[in-house]
Parts: structure tokens; C-alpha cells; sequence
């Protein structure tokens, strides 16, 4: 091969320049013009906008406002979710503890309506001194009742528990109580004893005492009061009756038009407490 078929002599025949060298300041491959920012990648931009963060007033109240709303949902969820005696209630049970309620707010609405008539009646009265002579008999007799001092007969149920096995304990029999009283009892009897607001009760194993008076089993309970109200707030779902049957214990219930309730306390006169009225 001759000196003129060298790869170098060939490149000049056919024109490609022979190591060229770049003029200076001009950029090669993979460099970085001096003086011109570099491009940021995507996955830089985004760090960049992240951090550090920026908010903004308006944005911190919302997130205040949303991290209150989220704690109120949380704390309801929970409270929610809570046991109840109520969440395995039969559709028909909550019907009638519904019914049970809407009858309370009618008694408190008819006491009211009564309580606004008697105030007509004295305000209109002819013989004003008469009238208020009336009231005030009728609010001693009622007050009687209350206080147990003065006997009581009217439409209510008999409650009857037998406790063979001697499981019944005072406090189940103080429930009882409560339960009558929430669903409207106006006068109760246990046996021989008439249980007023100051009424408690004591001891266990079958010897058991209302006001220091012992009672015995059955236990009968004469209550006064709407039947329609008192036998539902007995039965209804982990309620007094199936309470007691949990202790192997029977509890029956029967309405009647006419309860009477005779065993009578005496009357009390406070040692310290003094009407304020002038």
C-alpha cells in the first residue's frame, strides 16, 4: 500500500477534517455551558417544591378546621360503637321504649297545662282565698302519697319475684325500683314496706331489708302508675326481668285497673330544714 492510500490521506481526499480540534468556549458533549444554569430533572423540581414547605395562613386554618372536624368524627365513631343494652333490641322493643318516652314528655306536657290552669283559676277566681284554700289541699294530699303518708290506690302493675335459689341481691331490687320510678311510679309497695325517695335498701343472700325492715321472698311490688308504661320498662332488653332470670330467678308481671297501696310511713318533721317562703 503506498503512503498516499493511508486512512489520513484518504479522510483529506474526501473532505473529513483530521482531528479537529473545538474552538474554545464552544461546549462538547456531556458539558455544561460556563455561565448558563443547569436544567433541574423532574424528580428535582418536585423536591423542590416540597421542601421547604410553604403554607399559608389561609391553608393552616383549614387543616386546623379539618383536624377538628376528624377528632369530632373519631370521638362519635367511638362512642357509637360503644356496648349497649339496646343494639341487640328487637325492632318491636325500640318501638316501645320509643312509645315509652313520647308518653313521658306527654305527662310532663299535661302537668304543665295543669300547672298553668291552676294558675288561671286563682288569678280569675271570684273567692281567690277559696280557691287557693282548695289547692293547697289537693297539693297536701299529693304530697302524702309521695312522702308515703297517706294511703294511695289507682291503675298500675303487680311485680312478683320468686327466688328460690336465694340469688336475688338488694341492689337488683333497687333496679326494679329505679326502672318503675323512670316509666312514671307514683306510689310503690315491696311487701309490707312503702318505698318513698328516701328509701334504701340492704343486705343480700336472701336477707334483705328496706328501711331496716326485713322483707322476704316472693318479693311483691304493688306500683301505681300507667300499666302501659311500667310493664315495658321491665321487659325490655337486658332490663330488670331478664336480669333476674339471669340469677335463675322468675319475674312476672300483671296490670290491673285498680292497685292499692296501704302500708303508710310516718311523717317526718326536719330537725333543721325551714320553709323560706314568707
Amino acid at each position: 500500500m503506498s503512503d498516499d492510500d493511508t486512512p489520513q490521506n484518504e479522510n483529506a481526499r474526501n473532505g473529513t477534517p483530521q482531528n479537529e480540534v473545538p474552538a474554545k468556549g464552544t461546549p462538547t458533549s456531556g458539558e455544561t455551558p460556563v455561565g448558563e444554569k443547569q436544567e433541574l430533572t423532574g424528580r428535582q423540581r418536585l423536591a423542590a417544591g416540597l421542601w421547604p414547605p410553604r403554607v399559608s395562613r389561609a391553608q393552616l386554618i383549614v387543616a386546623v378546621l379539618l383536624f377538628v372536624l376528624g377528632l369530632g368524627l373519631a370521638i362519635q365513631v367511638r362512642s357509637t360503637s360503644d356496648n349497649s343494652a339496646l343494639r341487640g333490641a328487637r325492632q318491636e322493643d325500640l318501638v316501645r321504649i320509643l312509645d315509652e318516652l313520647d308518653d313521658r314528655t306527654q305527662r310532663l306536657e299535661d302537668e304543665k297545662t295543669r300547672l298553668g290552669t291552676q294558675r288561671s283559676e286563682l288569678e280569675t277566681s271570684s273567692d281567690q282565698a277559696e280557691e287557693a284554700r282548695k289547692q293547697t289541699q289537693e297539693k297536701e294530699r299529693q304530697l302524702g302519697i309521695l312522702a308515703g303518708t297517706v294511703a294511695a290506690e289507682g291503675p298500675g302493675i303487680t311485680l312478683t319475684i320468686s327466688d328460690g335459689a336465694g340469688a336475688v341481691e338488694s341492689d337488683m331490687l333497687l333496679d326494679a325500683i329505679q326502672e318503675l320510678r323512670a316509666a312514671g311510679a307514683e306510689a310503690i309497695q315491696v311487701n309490707d314496706v312503702r318505698v318513698v325517695a328516701d328509701s334504701y335498701f340492704s343486705g343480700g343472700d336472701g336477707s334483705i331489708e328496706i328501711d331496716g325492715t326485713k322483707v322476704a321472698a316472693p318479693y311483691v311490688f304493688k306500683v301505681i302508675g300507667k300499666p302501659e308504661d311500667l310493664e315495658p320498662a321491665l321487659n325490655i332488653p337486658g332490663g330488670v326481668v331478664q336480669t333476674l332470670e339471669k340469677e335463675q330467678a322468675t319475674a312476672s308481671v300483671a296490670r290491673s285497673q285498680k292497685i292499692v297501696v296501704d302500708a303508710l310511713r310516718p311523717a317526718k318533721r326536719p330537725d333543721y330544714a325551714q320553709s323560706s317562703s314568707q
